[in-house]
Parts: C-alpha cells; sequence; structure tokens
C-alpha cells in the first residue's frame, strides 16, 4: 500500500480537475496525447505485472487478466466488457470508464488515458505497435465506449 491511511485510490473528480487544468494549460489536442501515452506506459506495466506475454496466455485469458486488472477488484479505471478480433482489428469493449464519468450526454469527451492504458497492454501482450481510435462512446449513444486497435506494419 502506498499510503497507510487513505489508500492507494483518489477520487475520479481529482483526476478529472487534473484532466480539465491540462486540457486549460496545454490545449485539448497535448493533453490527449500526454494522457494516451501516460496510459500506454501505465498499461504496458500492468501486462508486464501479470504476465501477459502473448505466447504464455490465449486471448480470454488476457481478457480476463486485464479487465481484473483495470476494473473493481483492481485499479477501477474501467470495466472491459469484451476483446474481440475481427480480421486485423482488436476491439474494445468496456463501460463506467475514467474518461467518461461525469460527463453529459452528447459530450466529445474521448477515452484518452483508459484507451491509452488498454493499448499498452495490448501492445506489451503482442510484443507490435498498434494504432488506436475510440471509435463508440456511451457519451453519444452507445452501449460502451469501444477502442479499436489495428496492428502497424
Amino acid at each position: 500500500m502506498l499510503r497507510p491511511i487513505l489508500g492507494d485510490f483518489s477520487s475520479i473528480v481529482c483526476f478529472k480537475a487534473a484532466i480539465t487544468g491540462m486540457e486549460d494549460a496545454l490545449g485539448d489536442k497535448a493533453t490527449a496525447i500526454a494522457l494516451t501515452a501516460a496510459g500506454r506506459s501505465r498499461g504496458k506495466q500492468l501486462a508486464k505485472e501479470f504476465g501477459l506475454e502473448f505466447s504464455s496466455v490465449s486471448l480470454e485469458e488476457m481478457t480476463s487478466k486485464v479487465s481484473n486488472a483495470l476494473g473493481k477488484d483492481g485499479t477501477c479505471l474501467c470495466i472491459v466488457e469484451k476483446i474481440v478480433q475481427e480480421g486485423d482489428i482488436l476491439k474494445v469493449y468496456t463501460t463506467e470508464t475514467l474518461c467518461s464519468a461525469g460527463e453529459p450526454q452528447g459530450s466529445e469527451r474521448k477515452c484518452t488515458y483508459t484507451m491509452g492504458a488498454i493499448w499498452g497492454v495490448l501492445e506489451y501482450y503482442y510484443g507490435k505497435r498498434f494504432q488506436g481510435k475510440h471509435t463508440e462512446s456511451v457519451l453519444r449513444g452507445s452501449n460502451y465506449d469501444v477502442f479499436e486497435f489495428t496492428k502497424l506494419g
């Protein structure tokens, strides 16, 4: 435990205040780049901690481990509902994402940090680079925040 009294986690409200403060200081695009990169770094750390290497676990087992690591029994970043492969594209379906929490319906907010964390896990798992994008949002009528990842090269 990092803090003996308060524990390892802080509030979503405080994290989101940091995001909006960064947006005010740096602009939306620079903040999105920084948060996505930070998420990717954290995702790679988690994947390493959980031993999520391609040769050692199936996609289903990796999905379960990622869900546990990022969900209620882990960091509480989001709930990973499922990961499906459609040709060369991996689609990750999430709910209760940190980035969408508290946002009004219709908000254009993207899940930069959350997507980045999952992106990092996938890059570590496959040992390859990916291109990621947030394609569906609970803020804009979807049941999930959906991230699509395409292998590069």
